[in-house]
């Protein structure tokens, strides 16, 4: 039985909700490696929609579940989205969830600059999602951030806040704002204290331990890998590695786990907030797949920017996560079009390139050189095999497995997890 790993191959929101809401049934544990709670999944159960932003998506089937150090925890959105699900009908117990003692915890500190740095009148604006991702991770690779077992020494904790602000009043002292008290931030910690440590567990040698018991393990990122700190659209990323080799640091076990990654791409392309897009359609077009698409954001409820599928980016995702295998969403979504469009490469400054550059100006500079295929006028959505499917749905369908060099594992027609044509069962390589 293989360990597997889900990763977006584009901006995110290629609907990795469904996905691993599909594959948790088949797992036995599902583990979040990375982000926070800035990105959401959506999971449609029964006709009930649970969204989902720091907690991983197997509670809601029931499934033991982890949050890994490599996630960056606030843990009082811990708490109200815990509140939340219980609200819905599902309850999340220590037996059922446990936190990396050794993840680090977003502060009210943390959102403030965050908001701060974005609503900024000038300098580069980078699109987060305002709720201290990026801050806490700095403070994560500068050495000063508070962990998650640091709530479980009160005695010493007002020490390291101290130290923690020594930096954070000085970027404060120098915008202008007022400073921080230390009892600020220890007051906001002892009150969510009580409710977070009964999850806290040394989770690397927990999951060694369900991998020697030979349990499946499914791990669950977030985002896309084109948001990677190394690997994505530079300086227009996240704070964390989303590609698929963050799956083991971000758990504390090793790389030798990891059997199959998954890369979940929709059949088209779309990227919230700022930076190089491409293939991006600010046209009819965009609008026809935004509207079909439902393209709004989970957490900040921005609308997503559409565009054409792009197969330089996701060839080049399927090398940097080293994906096996992707499942294909949101083909329904080109219903109805008489004609679809893929780009296949890039021209820049004369010259066809076959990937997307490192630099700034290079990236925002690239032409998309297109391909077209012939749409279909029938409907894709709810098919649940091959013979389902329009001739020309999949023409498309095997191009862009040509295009990317990976096969499609899963193909998605709908929200709804019955709705999948499965190619290859992940678990069972």
């Amino acid at each position: 039985m293989a360990n597997v790993v889900v990763v977006g191959s584009q901006w995110g929101d290629e609907g990795k909700g469904k996905i691993v809401d599909w594959l948790s049934e088949r797992a036995d544990v599902v583990v979040r490696y990375q982000g926070g709670h800035n990105a959401g999944h959506t999971l449609v159960i029964d006709g009930v929609s649970y969204k989902l932003s720091l907690l991983p998506s197997g509670l809601v089937r029931g499934k033991f579940s982890v949050i890994g150090n490599g996630v960056v925890v606030d843990p009082r959105h811990l708490v109200e989205e815990i509140d939340k699900l219980a609200g819905q009908g599902v309850t999340i117990t220590p037996e059922l969830l446990r936190i990396a003692d050794n993840a680090p915890l977003i502060l009210s500190v943390h959102q403030e600059l965050d908001a701060i740095r974005e609503n900024a009148t000038s300098g580069l604006k980078i699109g987060t999602t305002k709720r201290g991702i990026g801050p806490a991770y700095e403070d994560k690779v500068g050495r000063r951030a508070i962990r998650v077992i640091d709530l479980a020494e009160p005695e010493t904790l007002m020490a390291k806040i101290e130290r923690l602000l020594t930096h954070h009043n000085a970027l404060r002292r120098g915008m202008g704002i007022d400073e921080i008290p230390a009892q600020r931030i220890w007051d906001e910690l002892m009150a969510v204290s009580d409710k977070v440590l009964p999850y806290v567990d040394r989770v690397w040698a927990l999951l060694d331990e369900r991998r020697r018991r030979g349990e499946r393990i499914l791990f669950e990122g977030a985002q896309g890998a084109l948001l990677d700190n190394d690997h994505g659209t530079y300086p227009f990323v996240t704070s964390s590695n989303t590609v698929a080799g963050q799956a083991a640091p971000g758990s504390g076990l090793g790389p030798s786990a990891i059997d199959y990654v998954l890369g979940i791409t929709k059949a088209y392309t779309t990227r919230v907030g700022e930076g190089p897009f491409p293939t991006e359609q600010d046209n009819e077009v965009g609008q026809f797949l935004g509207e079909r698409g439902r393209e709004f954001g989970v957490v900040t409820g921005r609308k997503r920017r559409c565009g054409w599928f792009d197969a330089v980016i996701v060839r080049q995702t399927v090398r940097t996560s080293g994906i096996h295998g992707i499942a294909l969403t949101k083909l329904d979504v080109l219903d109805g079009l008489e004609e679809i469009r893929v780009c296949v490469g890039y021209e820049l400054n004369g010259t066809r390139i076959d990937y997307l550059p490192a630099s700034m100006g290079a990236q925002s500079g690239v032409k998309p050189i297109y391909e077209s295929l012939e749409g279909w006028a029938e409907t894709t959505a709810g098919a649940r095999s091959w013979a389902d499917l329009p001739a020309q749905a999949v023409k498309y369908v095997r191009r862009v497995e040509e295009l990317i060099g990976a096969p499609v594992a899963m193909l998605s027609t709908s929200p709804e997890r019955e709705d999948t044509i499965l190619v290859q069962d992940p678990f069972q390589v």
